[in-house]
């Protein structure tokens, strides 16, 4: 019965720091207790993907573990397993925890990995020592377990039968469609220990382990997260599972737009999309004042908030629904769109201030790995961290915007009104005694700008290479940003405004060009 959990133990225990609806701690064995949560964690009532009973860790008041743990006896390792697989059979329908022993500190440790049943669902005694067993229905409440009555009893009842997308078996695959190296990938990027024994295991077996294969010996069948994580072309088997990023130089209503498609695993698709938004579109603004020595530093759209945007369409996204994840980006704004909304227990007005709370979650074991992956906290924080990475970044409100059959959701990232990346961005005026300038990566246009004044170049071929037409526009926007910069500089700089007058690279643009260079052949 004992086995490698697919997470390190360590890990999860810095997770998650206090008892919550996914972990409890026990100081030692008390099996009425186990088995009451462990049936708790096989409802899953709120879909997040089940949790862990870790037996030998006592925690104090406030539900933190203390560290060391107090452990477990070696001589009850056995004893324990034995009466759990006892225990574990009481519950109805069978249900049987994956057992791990660990060692924190020097000390022993079990650990029941518990996730979300396929037959929910599920009783378990009050008391399974007792001669008259009394089954009742249990579920997670915040980091207690307690008895479902009335309405939450009523509502568990009618999750009969019901398994969310991502945990059913899909019928029309093979376990062979699944990727050893991927997991193994996986488990070493969480520091599991599986990552160990996964060369010596079969797919299948490896597969069980990691909760991502089920079904019976004979026919055994890759559950659909098992697809969306560790095939290389999920798409296959869900149409239009892919993240599409489109930039508008101009505007969205513009004819001239960018494109670039991501497909393949879902975690590395969020990752790949993400990094290539960082690299090409995120532009640093530094306002410096002759009065003190700090300059104000700013984004036209802080990463943080992106990162949350992209990772949560991801996570609450339909796989059914053969939509993409679109992310436009534009001179006014960044919107990330997906299929369908929230989920209509949420109010919209709470959602624009950080307080909404789904019920119950789309993808319980999507939700789990990119928990696992720390790319999600999945406690519906992500709204809130979104807003706070806008206001620290000084940029407005975020926008949320659904209909009322909560068909799509849109989420909208307004540009911060003083960038100045000039050949994406239309700024604001700068405050007065300021002294702008730009940094970090330079946008497409720029980097052609700083390539045609190897030679002197005048203004009229400069315009033509950003595709502008308001002369003002673009020296207000695109000119001034690099002269300021101190990238390229006046021929003529005494008249400014002279007809033979032309631009150049200085120094510090060819150490910019070079830079640039660098980058683009680590991208190939």
């Amino acid at each position: 019965m004992t086995t490698k959990l697919p997470i390190n133990l360590q890990s999860l225990l810095r997770k998650h720091n206090v008892e919550d609806e996914r972990i409890e701690f026990k100081r030692g064995w008390n099996p009425d207790a186990i088995i009451r949560t462990v049936c708790a964690f096989a409802n899953d009532f709120s879909n997040l993907g089940g949790g862990y009973v870790v037996v030998g860790q006592d925690c104090d008041e406030n539900g933190q573990p203390i560290s060391p743990p107090v452990g477990l006896d070696e001589s009850q390792l056995d004893k324990i397993q034995q009466e759990m697989i006892q225990y574990a059979n009481q519950i109805q329908p069978p249900y049987f925890p994956v057992l791990s022993i660990e060692e924190v500190e020097g000390k022993k440790l079990i650990v029941l990995w518990a996730p979300g049943g396929l037959h929910r669902p599920y009783k378990a005694p009050k008391n399974v020592t007792a001669k008259h067993k009394e089954h009742r229905y249990y579920i997670r409440r915040y980091a207690s377990t307690i008895e479902a009555k009335g309405e939450d009893e009523q509502e568990l009842l009618s999750l009969t039968a019901i398994v969310p997308f991502d945990d059913r078996l899909n019928q029309f695959a093979s376990v062979d469609d699944l990727s050893t190296r991927l997991m193994e990938e996986f488990l070493k990027e969480v520091g599991s220990n599986l990552a160990n024994e996964a060369k010596n295991l079969s797919v299948e077996a490896l597969g069980r382990r990691m909760n991502v294969v089920d079904g019976p010996t004979e026919n055994p069948m890759p559950k659909n997260v098992g697809l969306l994580f560790f095939n290389e072309e999920p798409d296959k088997f869900f149409p239009v599972t892919q993240i599409d990023v489109v930039f508008f130089p101009e505007d969205a209503g513009g004819d001239r737009f960018e494109e670039k498609v991501f497909k393949g695993p879902i975690h590395r698709i969020t990752q790949d999309a993400i990094s290539f938004i960082e690299r090409n579109y995120l532009k640093q603004t530094i306002i410096k004042y002759p009065d003190r020595p700090e300059a104000d530093r700013l984004w036209n759209f802080p990463l943080a908030a992106i990162e949350e945007a992209v990772v949560n369409a991801v996570y609450h996204r339909s796989y059914e629904i053969r939509e993409p994840v679109e992310i436009r980006i534009s001179p006014e704004d960044l919107v990330v769109l997906s299929f369908p909304g929230p989920d209509r227990s949420i109010r919209m007005d709470d959602l624009r201030v950080g307080k909404g709370v789904s019920r119950r979650y789309r993808n319980r074991r999507i939700g789990e790995l990119l928990k696992e992956l720390e790319l999600t906290e999945g406690r519906s924080t992500g709204i809130k961290k979104i807003l706070r990475a806008m206001e620290r970044n000084g940029s407005a409100a975020p926008e949320f915007d659904t209909d009322e059959d909560r068909s799509y959701f849109m989420l909208r990232l307004p540009v911060h009104p003083h960038s100045l990346d000039a050949s994406t961005v239309e700024t604001s005026e700068p405050q007065l005694g300021a002294q702008p300038g730009t940094k970090s990566a330079l946008s497409r246009h720029q980097v052609e700008i700083l390539k045609k004044c190897r030679d002197s170049a005048p203004l009229i071929d400069l315009i033509a290479i950003s595709g502008r037409t308001d002369r003002t526009k673009f020296k207000a926007q695109v000119l001034n940003p690099l002269l300021e910069a101190g990238l390229i500089e006046m021929t003529i700089p005494d008249k400014p405004t002279s007809r033979l007058q032309k631009y150049r690279l200085t120094t510090a643009g060819k150490a910019a060009l070079e830079l640039e260079r660098g980058k683009s052949s680590k991208e190939e």
